[in-house]
């Protein structure tokens, strides 16, 4: 079946994006499979910045069909703005589809994300506070509103005053905030939201199969990254779903059969926001300047990130968890001042070297990293659009990255624009 996957492999802000907007070119569809508003994709095309969170990259192709799949959390204002954002731009958001079977976050949901995490005080997980958490914690209750209730007002009232009957109390009793009136909530979804995104909700597993059986390709794009998984990434510094390729099978209805193609997204450095551990996280001015050259500031929260120099430990687990089959790397142009690069091939923990992930969070906290170094190109790669062109030191970085990662980089991000890029594969 032709259905690829675009996931992160690092902490995010690989610069998805961009790539899930180039491969579109060739896909009929594109699907958001999980997170919800607290992911930020940004594409710079003709000059032009587009800033989504919440729709897919594809919808700026006018033959996608841009799909929010069931594994999404959906804050109704969040999409509505941001379709109206589109539209204001000349972007046509008519055939966008969102799943009935997504579930909604609700105004409680936002509300508790952020005393949560002022709560926690010094050990704050760095959540974006979107109520990102709290919707798929009730979604995992079975208390959770989705998108499809939206459209019988009966039953949208009786599970919101369900779960405001419980929620109402914790904001009340352990939080001291004054309780959610149901009515003005209600008020705010059907009255509000609704007409504006009714024509858009859907039958998304429908929609997906069968144009997979009429031979259609279809994308599957996932927010954060393979290090911010529920599962897979370092807890509890992590989101609160599946961002890894198999999250597109239960956040995107396909089955593992479907699928034929993972696309892996690195960025030649690493970056995280937010707590948890980090080995090769640089304290330094090399960390500096690839902040500032990188324009490394979240998306949604203007937080600066954390750098560090590239790591093929995570890297090498990320091929493996993701089944990865390319890998495109972004952001190389960034390192083009340096005299040197490092790369992080193993970890040294108490002694011991390991080239593969510890499995104890106490071993990864105190890893120390283990760097080969490289000589830099010193040589401005925003123009270069054939490997080529490219000097010999930049081809040895990437194709050292390729040894040492366990699969081959076919493409290679050079600038932020839509047109930055040069395929390396031989």
């Amino acid at each position: 079946m032709p259905a690829t996957i675009v996931v992160g492999t690092q902490w995010g802000d690989e610069g998805k994006g961009k790539f899930t907007d180039l491969v579109a070119k060739e896909m009929t569809a594109v699907v958001r499979y999980q997170g919800g508003h607290n992911a930020g994709h940004t594409l710079v095309v003709d000059g032009e910045t587009f800033t989504l969170q919440l729709i897919p990259s594809g919808v700026l192709y006018d033959h996608i069909t841009p799909v929010i799949g069931n594994g999404v959390v959906v804050d109704p204002l969040v999409l509505i703005t941001e379709m109206d954002m589109l539209t204001s731009k000349g972007v046509d958001c008519s055939n966008l589809l969102v799943s009935g079977d997504a579930h909604l976050i609700l105004p409680y949901h936002q509300q508790l994300d952020a005393l949560h995490e002022r709560h926690l005080g010094v050990n704050k997980l760095g959540t974006t506070k979107r109520g990102i958490g709290p919707a798929y914690a009730d979604k995992a209750m079975r208390v959770g509103l989705r998108v499809q209730d939206l459209l019988d007002a009966k039953i949208f009232r009786q599970k919101l005053d369900a779960v405001l009957g419980q929620t109402n109390k914790i904001l009340a009793k352990v939080y001291n905030r004054l309780p959610l009136d149901a009515d003005e909530v209600a008020a705010q979804f059907l009255d509000e939201y609704l007409p504006r995104i009714h024509g858009h909700i859907g039958d998304s597993i429908g929609f997906v199969h069968g144009s997979l059986a009429a031979g259609h390709h279809v994308l599957f794009e996932g927010a954060q990254a393979t290090f911010l998984d529920l599962d897979y990434g370092t807890y509890p510094f992590v989101t609160s779903s599946n961002p890894v390729s198999g999250g597109a099978c239960t956040g995107g209805g396909i089955g593992p059969l479907d699928i034929e193609r993972v696309i892996g997204i690195a960025k030649a450095y690493i970056t995280r926001v937010g707590s948890g551990p980090f080995p090769t996280e640089l304290f330094d001015d090399v960390g500096d300047l690839l902040v500032d050259l990188g324009h490394e500031f979240g998306t949604n929260t203007g937080r600066r990130r954390r750098p560090g120099w590239f790591d093929a430990v995570m890297m090498r687990h990320a091929v493996r968890i993701n089944s990865v089959t390319e890998i495109a790397l972004t952001k190389i142009d960034i390192l083009d001042t340096l005299e040197t690069v490092k790369v992080c091939v193993a970890y040294d923990v108490d002694g011991v070297r390991h080239e593969t992930m510890p499995w104890h969070q106490s071993d990864l906290h105190k890893a120390k990293p283990i760097y080969e170094e490289l000589p830099g190109w010193q040589t401005d790669l925003s123009g270069f659009t054939e490997r080529s062109q490219l000097p010999a030191n930049a081809i040895a970085y990437i194709e050292f990255l390729e040894q040492q990662c366990g699969a081959p980089i076919h493409l290679v991000g050079v600038g932020p624009g839509r047109e930055q890029y040069l395929h390396f594969a031989a």
